[in-house]
């Protein structure tokens, strides 16, 4: 009986984290799902009204692109993103700008290739007329 209040108690403290998400954390961390959807549905109108006309968006070969730049390329189709999931999210705040640091892994499908995408993905989102829209993305490479 003991071990099995002991491993509740560990359970409990383990999830208070996740409980404890504010507000503002929730609405950003909606903003990179709706990021995510846009990309995996080559959404046009979703990755327009989720990006500041400021974006820099910059890619872990070193290519950076501009907002119509990235958009366009999504579109296309090429690739062609089938899934995109992310992992070991953490949210910092700072005024009406947020900072999304997370693991980035994609299954894409490129001219009949199936593809496989694992990176490490900084993202900077600013609140622009009570909206969040990300302004920036840096993706690097993971160690091996």
């Amino acid at each position: 009986m003991k071990r099995k209040n002991y491993l509740m108690i560990i359970f409990l403290a383990l999830s208070i984290p996740a409980f404890c998400q504010t507000k503002v954390e929730k609405e950003i961390a909606s903003a990179v799902e709706t990021f995510k959807k846009g990309i995996v549905d080559a959404d046009k109108n979703l990755l327009n009204s989720i990006t500041a006309e400021e974006l820099v968006y910059g890619h872990s070969n070193g290519k950076v692109q501009n907002k119509t730049e990235f958009i366009d390329e999504i579109i296309s189709g090429k690739p062609d993103y089938v899934s995109v999931d992310t992992a070991d999210q953490t949210i910092k705040i700072s005024g009406n700008t947020a900072i999304v640091r997370h693991i980035y892994s994609a299954e894409t499908m490129n001219n009949g290739t199936a593809g496989h995408v694992k990176i490490g993905n900084m993202l900077i989102f600013q609140k622009q007329h009570g909206k969040w829209k990300l302004l920036a993305r840096q993706a690097y490479k993971l160690p091996v």
